[in-house]
């Protein structure tokens, strides 16, 4: 069954009731959350500060790529469902629920900066006229549910209930819209059984074990899971350093690994290192959490050193094959932190890519949906952006493989072997088996293969 199909199967299920909604934020998380909440037949009106985001939004443009999101979008605009505004006042007023999902960028000491929070608690205390629940959607440090309930009774206007409660996300981009219909557990941390029942009413049609626990305990969960998932990908690299010294093949050893069900496969694959907003922030703020709270947490720190370092060995590693990096022409495929999205935070590209550029080499670069977002990135007269993956490796001396994109996987590579100067593949991803490409004539660069 595709996830087309499951997706249908959701919508058929009757929900116990409509409520009102307000989603604070329309970014990755807060824009996928506001449609597919309208798509199970609730009123949602997506609320963001960004005018021009909002303006393109109401013209049913996306800012951003998520495979799917386009069509669940103008198929609720249409219906009345879904609205964008960037007036809070209305949408606070207007609402029974109000999920903040706004940004919480990371600040120079690993904190989070929650000047966004305090802002929209402080519009709730503002425009509080009758019973809110207010979900916490975006990834905050732990007792920040209390800080906000803090806020809205310190300046509310009156003495109107409302309740707080912790909804932590869990959605991959580039698989977004499926992981909200499809997770694999929703966490619920409340107060009072009252946002309990109303939470459990509004995720009634979703098929997923709920855990209810205290609004403190939600918030750790979210930083702790990806945490730990930052954690298991960095053990994994650290193994395809032995793999390299030794002349093991990491991908193997992955797989007798992966098949323990206490350990599991997923995220045991060996490559860059973790990019995106996610991990890197998360990781760097649960150090910084544990800190403030008493604890070092040096497992995480190490975690961190292992990612960074990833990528500088995938540097020397090229150089060991190419030796002079300087005034070679390089192609990089794949820009955006993984697949099927064109987000470039953090993406391992961006070291990959500077590092290349410190070695004085010239470069191409090509990624099937992030090519605008890396040219606000990169701007350096040494890069050229190309329109395809032949354009790409036309006459250079190495091609990195930096994104797994399934198009990468379909190249005709006799093709792009005649088209380049030395035919040198550096597959940061493991994508490739290195046997088979070097049949086809190609030296190969693997990361722990």
């Amino acid at each position: 069954m595709s996830d087309l199909t499951k997706l249908t199967v959701v919508q058929r299920k009757a929900i116990n009731k409509s409520y009102k909604i307000c989603v604070v934020g329309a970014g990755h998380v807060g824009l996928v959350s506001a449609a597919c909440f309208s798509e199970l037949g609730h009123k949602v009106i997506c609320v963001d500060n960004d005018r021009k985001k909002i303006n393109l939004l109401k013209k049913k443009t996306l800012p951003f790529y998520e495979p799917g999101l386009d069509a669940i979008v103008i198929k609720n605009i249409n219906k009345g469902n879904l609205v964008f505004s960037s007036t809070l006042e209305q949408g606070i007023q207007k609402s029974d629920l109000i999920f903040i999902v706004v940004g919480t960028p990371p600040l120079p000491d690993g904190s989070a900066d929650l000047t966004a929070i305090e802002n929209v608690a402080m519009a709730i205390a503002n425009n509080l006229n009758s019973y809110k629940l207010i979900i916490e959607k975006s990834t905050v440090p732990v007792q920040t549910g209390s800080k906000v309930k803090e806020t809205i009774c310190r300046y509310r206007k009156n003495t109107t209930e409302f309740d707080i409660a912790s909804n932590p996300e869990f959605l991959r981009e580039g698989k977004a819209i499926y992981d909200f219909f499809h997770p694999d557990r929703i966490i619920v941390g409340v107060e009072h059984k009252r946002a309990e029942k109303i939470l459990r009413s509004l995720y009634s049609s979703i098929k997923a074990p709920m855990v209810v626990t205290d609004i403190s305990t939600a918030e750790l969960i979210k930083h702790a899971s990806n945490s730990f998932l930052a954690t298991k990908i960095s053990f994994i690299n650290a193994v395809a350093h032995i793999c390299d010294l030794s002349g093991a093949n990491v991908k193997e050893v992955a797989l007798g690994m992966g098949l323990d069900k206490r350990i599991g496969k997923s995220f045991l694959e060996a490559g860059l290192g973790y990019g995106g907003f996610c991990f890197p922030k998360d990781l760097e703020a649960f150090i910084y959490i544990s800190k403030k709270l008493g604890y070092n947490f040096n497992l995480l720190k190490e975690a961190e050193t292992i990612n960074e370092e990833q990528r500088k060995y995938f540097i020397e590693k090229i150089k060991e094959h190419l030796w002079v990096l300087k005034n070679k022409k390089i192609a990089v495929l794949g820009l955006s932190f993984k697949p099927d999205t064109d987000d470039m935070r953090f993406a391992p590209s961006i070291d990959i890519v500077n590092f290349l550029l410190k070695e004085g080499a010239y470069l191409k670069l090509y990624d099937p949906q992030a090519n605008a977002e890396a040219k606000k990135v990169f701007m350096n007269k040494k890069i050229k952006f190309s329109r395809n993956a032949y354009d790409a490796v036309r006459k250079c001396d190495c091609v990195c493989f930096l994104t797994e994109w399934g198009e990468f996987r379909n190249l005709d590579f006799s093709k792009l072997k005649k088209s380049m100067r030395y035919p040198l593949i550096a597959d940061g991803r493991n994508m490739f088996d290195k046997k088979h490409i070097e049949t086809l004539g190609f030296k190969y660069i693997g990361i722990g293969t």
